[in-house]
C-alpha cells in the first residue's frame, strides 16, 4: 500500500464521521459542548422597563428646566417595585435594575438631584424623556431564537441561555474514546519492568489529550501480543458503545504486529494504514461496527503527534465542532536539510524574537524521545521534498502550547 498524504488521510478519516446524537444536560454541565437544537427565549428580557442608573424616576415634563422641585413619594428597588403611578410633580427613588413606575418616562441621576430635607428634591439639571431607561425586551423577546444549533457553548452563550430561563440544554453527546495499549514488552506506570520490558507511556498522554478535547475516556489497559486478548479488549469497547477505539502499537504488518489482523478477525473494515509523514508512518484507520478505529504507532512521540493530527479532529467532528489547528508563520532558528517524500513534523522551541516567532528545531528527532516533545512549543511542518532551508527562512509551526 502506497503512503497516503497527510491531508488526504485526514479527509478520509473525517468523511465518515458525523456529530453524535443529542442528549439533554443541566446548564452547568454544558460548558464547552455544542448546542444540538436552536434555542428560543422563554421570557422577555428585561421583562419590564428598568432603570439603568441609580437616581429618581420622574416625568420629563416636570424637569424640563434646572431647579425643578419634586416630592419623593416612594422607592423602587430590584425585586420590589413601586406599586403606584407617578403623578405630576412626584419622584420615586430608584436603583439600577428596578422597574420604572407607571407614569415615569425618564431617570434623574442621583448626582443631578439635591435633597431639600423636607421630602423633596431639587433637580440640578434638566432631563429629556427616555434617559437611562432600559425598555422591556431591549435584549430579547419571548420566542426569539437566541442561539442556533451548532453553537459552541462558551460562557456568554451559557449566560444567555440562563437569562432566557433554560435550566437544561440539548447538546451533542461527548465522544467515548476507548484506549488500548498492546505489547508483551509493556508494564503499567509504577510497575516493575522485567529486563526486556518498558513502561507504557502513550496511553496516559492520549487519554489526557482526548479529555482536554471534551471526550470521555475508557481505559482498556494493556494487553499482550495475542489475537484473542486484543479481540476481547476491543469487544469490551464495542459493548460500552465506544465511538472511537484507539490502539497503541502493533498496527503495522510485521511478525509481531497483531492489532490489524486481530481486529479484522472480528469485523474491522480497514481504510488505510500508511501515512506519508514523520513521525507516525504506521497509522491505521478503519471501522469496527459503529466505532471509528484509530491505530496509533507504538513510539510515544509518533503516537502523540498522530493524535494531534488525527484524533483531535475526529473527536471534534463527533462532538459537533470543527478542529482548527494552531498553525502560525515563523522563521527558522537553525538550518534544516532537504526533506524526502514524507511530511515532517519537527519538534522545536518557539520564541518571539524581534516581534516574530522563531522556531528552533531540536538537533535529535528520534521518535522515542519524549523529553524533546515535552520541551517543544511546536512542530515545524516541512512539506515533502522541501529544499534545504537556512536559519531565518520562513516556515510554518503547529503550536502545541
Amino acid at each position: 500500500m502506497a503512503l497516503l498524504p497527510v491531508d488526504e488521510a485526514l479527509s478520509r478519516l473525517l468523511a465518515g464521521a458525523a456529530p453524535l446524537a443529542a442528549e439533554t444536560v443541566p446548564l452547568d454541565a454544558a460548558a464547552g459542548r455544542v448546542l444540538a437544537a436552536s434555542l428560543a427565549a422563554r421570557r422577555t428580557q428585561p421583562p419590564f422597563d428598568a432603570s439603568a442608573m441609580d437616581g429618581y424616576a420622574v416625568r420629563a415634563a416636570d424637569v424640563a428646566e434646572a431647579g425643578a422641585r419634586l416630592r419623593v413619594v416612594g422607592r423602587s428597588v430590584a425585586g420590589a417595585r413601586f406599586a403606584g403611578t407617578l403623578d405630576a410633580g412626584a419622584a420615586v427613588r430608584i436603583f439600577t435594575g428596578a422597574p420604572v413606575p407607571g407614569g415615569a418616562d425618564t431617570i434623574l441621576l442621583q448626582e443631578d438631584a439635591e435633597s431639600a430635607g423636607d421630602g423633596t428634591i431639587v433637580a440640578r439639571e434638566a432631563v429629556a424623556a427616555g434617559r437611562h431607561i432600559r425598555r422591556a425586551g431591549l435584549d430579547f423577546q419571548a420566542g426569539d431564537t437566541l442561539l442556533e444549533a451548532g453553537r459552541l457553548l462558551d460562557p456568554a452563550a451559557l449566560s444567555l441561555a440562563a437569562a432566557a430561563n433554560h435550566a437544561r440544554l440539548s447538546v451533542v453527546r461527548r465522544p467515548l474514546v476507548a484506549v488500548l495499549a498492546t505489547g508483551d514488552e509493556l508494564v503499567a506506570p509504577g510497575g516493575a519492568p522485567g529486563p526486556d520490558q518498558i513502561v507504557a507511556s502513550n496511553g496516559v498522554g492520549i487519554a489526557a489529550l482526548a479529555r482536554a478535547d471534551g471526550a470521555t475516556v475508557m481505559d482498556l489497559g494493556i494487553v499482550g501480543d495475542s489475537d484473542a486478548a486484543i479481540a476481547a479488549a476491543a469487544g469490551r469497547a464495542r459493548a460500552a458503545g465506544a465511538d472511537i477505539l484507539v490502539t497503541l502499537g502493533g498496527a503495522s504488518v510485521g511478525e509481531h504486529d497483531l492489532v490489524q489482523g486481530a481486529l479484522a478477525g472480528i469485523g474491522m473494515t480497514l481504510d488505510f494504514w500508511k501515512i506519508a509523514m514523520r513521525p507516525g508512518k504506521p497509522l491505521m484507520v478503519g471501522r469496527l461496527g459503529a466505532s471509528h478505529v484509530l491505530g496509533l504507532p507504538g513510539n510515544p512521540v509518533s503516537s502523540l503527534v498522530c493524535a494531534h493530527l488525527f484524533l483531535r479532529p475526529l473527536i471534534a467532528r463527533l462532538a459537533g465542532r470543527t478542529h482548527r489547528p494552531d498553525l502560525r508563520p515563523a522563521v527558522l532558528g537553525a538550518a534544516m536539510r532537504a526533506n524526502d517524500r514524507r511530511r515532517d513534523y519537527v519538534r522545536a522551541r518557539v520564541d518571539t524574537v524581534d516581534g516574530r516567532l522563531t522556531a528552533t528545531p531540536f538537533a535529535t528527532q528520534d521518535s522515542s524521545m519524549l523529553t524533546t516533545l515535552a520541551a517543544a512549543d511546536g512542530l515545524v511542518v516541512r512539506e515533502p521534498f522541501a529544499a534545504a532551508a537556512a536559519a531565518g527562512e520562513a516556515c510554518r509551526v503547529l503550536m502545541l502550547r
